[in-house]
């Protein structure tokens, strides 16, 4: 069976009613998966208390207060009931696909990673478990959300041991998550992109705990460290770089499955590039009505779709 852990943020409002939806769906997975919740937030023990999950309430933080990766990894890894583990982002939605999912992986191979992309859909309410709440879902999922791009990583299913002496990352910024692929495929472990299987609902939500929104999430100085933490852009891998794929329960090995594309290289320093020209025609873009830069995201999307990311 399986462990699932987490860190969250503060249970207040709709982060409150996310956290808890995503929560409650991973204990019903099955009567025997472990969940785990790190970190002490704001309504964090009372929200385990009447989930029946594991709080573990001291965790290694960074100086500006977002959880350490390195310390929440290590102690899963140490405390967990089960050898297959999953780290998940506390706003993510697990069907019964998901463990179908899971256990082909474990039963296919005893080393692995397997990743996944999400749908992202508006959620704003509880969802009401005492109905045919995953049917009801799925359904709603596939009407109104939206696949999100493979750079999109949420969820992480390994066996007890394959993550080790991890650098200090921290939680909520960006790049630990593409360095765990490329930490996989570094060493020789299958990566299984299970996005055909798997529908992981992500519920929308801002980015208010970060000044200036996600741009901000990108520019912020602990997201610039866990760049350099990573080793820089070439050890920062998405899913498309996933040796294997799962496809109705079977897993299959992808072409040229052991060769990281070239377009992986141009895709990553062209998005640097283009934050970079963003920042640049700020004024510009703010004089001509273009505060939002739609219309240069639209153009840079597009490009991204030509070079496959």
């Amino acid at each position: 069976m399986l462990t699932i852990f987490s860190s969250a943020k503060p249970f207040l409002r709709q982060d409150g009613i996310r956290q808890r939806n995503a929560l409650r769906s991973w204990t019903l997975l099955d009567p025997n998966c472990e969940v785990i919740l790190f970190g002490d937030v704001p309504g964090a023990s009372e929200v385990a208390a009447e989930l029946g999950i594991h709080h573990v309430k001291d965790v290694l933080r960074s100086k500006r207060g977002n959880v350490r990766l390195d310390d929440m990894f290590s102690r899963a890894q140490q405390i967990a009931r089960h050898d297959l583990l999953c780290y998940a982002n506390c706003d993510i939605i697990l069907l019964n696909c998901f463990l179908r999912a899971v256990a082909a992986a474990g039963q296919w191979s005893k080393r692995f990673l397997l990743v996944g992309q999400r749908w992202d859909m508006p959620m704003e309410e509880p969802i009401d478990f005492n109905t045919d709440w995953e049917i009801n879902l799925r359904k709603q999922a596939l009407r109104a959300g939206r696949l999100q791009v493979r750079g999109a990583v949420d969820y992480f299913v390994f066996r007890r041991g394959t993550y080790h002496d991890l650098p200090p990352f921290v939680i909520g910024r960006i790049c630990w998550d593409h360095w765990l692929v490329w930490k996989a495929r570094s060493t020789n472990i299958p990566v299984i992109d299970a996005s055909e299987d798997v529908l992981a609902i992500h519920q929308n939500h801002d980015h208010l705990y970060c000044i200036g929104g996600l741009d901000g999430v990108r520019a912020d100085v602990e997201s610039q460290h866990n760049l350099v933490l990573a080793g820089g852009l070439r050890h920062l891998y998405t899913i498309t770089h996933a040796t294997h794929k799962l496809v109705r329960g079977d897993i299959k090995e992808r072409p040229g499955r052991w060769h990281v594309p070239l377009t992986f290289f141009v895709g990553t320093y062209t998005n640097q590039f283009w934050y970079w020209a963003l920042k640049k025609t700020l004024p510009l873009r703010h004089l001509l009505g273009l505060r939002r830069g739609r219309a240069f995201s639209q153009a840079f999307e597009r490009f991204r779709s030509m070079l496959g990311d």
